[in-house]
């Protein structure tokens, strides 16, 4: 099987997409996988890691842009769709899979009139322009959130959760098998022993990085301090370094965080934005977290997803509008002086998880290619 997957710009595109493109290969090994992004996202640097393929092609944001740009990015769709028609026949694709982000639109209208099959990823509980522009082409639309079914044909429709990579859902499963067997466990980790994860998402985030940095003085007095693991993105590594070496504080300082699964199952506590992608990976390790939502995401969907892992008792929300190093300073302190709580918001994380969507997609896509659509007929069109 042949499968071109149209994803990228952030982490919570691109991720989601790997952990799919990972079980089509595992299911079956002959299957090949080509990404087809952009230059101006991530995937050029992280798909080289994960070992698959990219091909580029021309195609440029729409939304949170200008009303220049947006209309120099919608008069080069016809580029980018002829450039996505000649990859996906010179790659013969059985197989389209759009993750939303502007490289998916070109690449779903090209294999709508290739006549290629196509499906639809879709991570948030608010649907991006993207995909709901692209829904009525695709022959099946998969949900990590029921609540965005609205936007789509009933008939399309699947919700099976957010893929994720196996290294996050085998690394967790150990882990827990391991403290369940171990009648020498202490009921509760010594202080000294207790590790934050900071990260604002694939590019960084440049509040969050300040409000760490303003709270180093009161990191500094604490009586038992956290190992810090701070992601920074690449625009504010250097002066976040150089602010904990200032404060006098050791810290695992990067802008780029490859090996994610190892990061988080290693933290007690995680400081991150809300992202679809973010709140799958720490519900699917059981990590309780302090989450800052993105104030500028589009239809406030990482607010919207901070609020369910709030409700459940599995995070804490606080909005940037009120994120001071004071105020970060006092959430962590709270958190990490009672083990008792941060146990519970783990247990709580981990009941929100979702471990087999990556392998029910899968599962579909290989009955859409059979013709074989369950209960919702016909779907799409048959290919020449």
């Amino acid at each position: 099987m042949r499968i071109v997957i149209a994803a990228g710009g952030t982490g919570g595109h691109l991720y989601p997409a790997v952990a799919l493109a990972r079980e089509f290969v595992r299911q079956d090994q002959m299957t090949q996988v080509l990404f087809v992004g952009t230059a101006r996202g991530i995937e050029s640097k992280v798909l080289p890691h994960e070992g698959f393929a990219l091909q580029m092609i021309a195609a440029k944001p729409v939304m949170g842009r200008g009303w220049l740009q947006a209309v120099w990015a919608c008069l080069s769709l016809p580029v980018a769709v002829q450039q996505a028609v000649a990859i996906l026949r010179a790659r013969r694709a059985d197989l389209v899979v759009g993750v939303g982000g502007y490289s998916s639109p070109p690449v779903i209208l090209a294999a709508w009139l290739l006549r290629i099959r196509r499906v639809l990823l879709e991570p948030n509980a608010y649907p991006g322009l993207a995909n709901k522009a692209t829904g009525p082409l695709a022959d099946l639309v998969f949900l990590s959130y029921e609540a965005a079914a609205s936007s789509f044909s009933s008939a399309k429709v699947r919700v099976t959760g957010m893929p994720i990579r196996r290294e996050f859902l085998e690394k967790a499963e150990d882990s827990r098998q391991k403290a369940e067997g171990s009648e020498q466990q202490a009921a509760s980790p010594p202080p000294s022993a207790f590790r934050l994860l900071v990260c604002g998402g694939s590019q960084g985030a440049h509040a969050i990085n300040q409000a760490m940095v303003e709270a180093l003085p009161h990191i500094q007095g604490m009586k038992d301090r956290p190992a810090i693991v701070h992601q920074t993105g690449e625009a504010d590594g250097a002066s976040v370094r150089a602010a904990y070496a200032a404060a006098g504080l050791e810290a695992e300082v990067t802008p780029f965080i490859y090996d994610m699964p190892k990061a988080l199952r290693s933290a007690d506590l995680v400081v991150s934005r809300a992202g679809a992608i973010t709140l799958a990976e720490l519900s699917a390790c059981g990590k309780p977290a302090i989450l800052v939502p993105l104030p500028t995401a589009i239809y406030q969907h990482q607010e919207k997803n901070a609020l369910v892992m709030e409700q459940a008792g599995a995070a804490v929300l606080l909005r940037q509008s009120e994120l001071t190093g004071t105020s970060l300073a006092n959430q962590m302190a709270a958190l990490l002086s009672d083990a008792g709580r941060l146990r519970s918001m783990g247990e709580r994380s981990a009941a929100l998880g979702r471990t087999d969507a990556s392998e029910a997609i899968v599962v579909m896509c290989r009955k859409l290619l059979r013709g074989d659509y369950g209960t919702n007929q016909p779907l799409g069109e048959t290919k020449s």
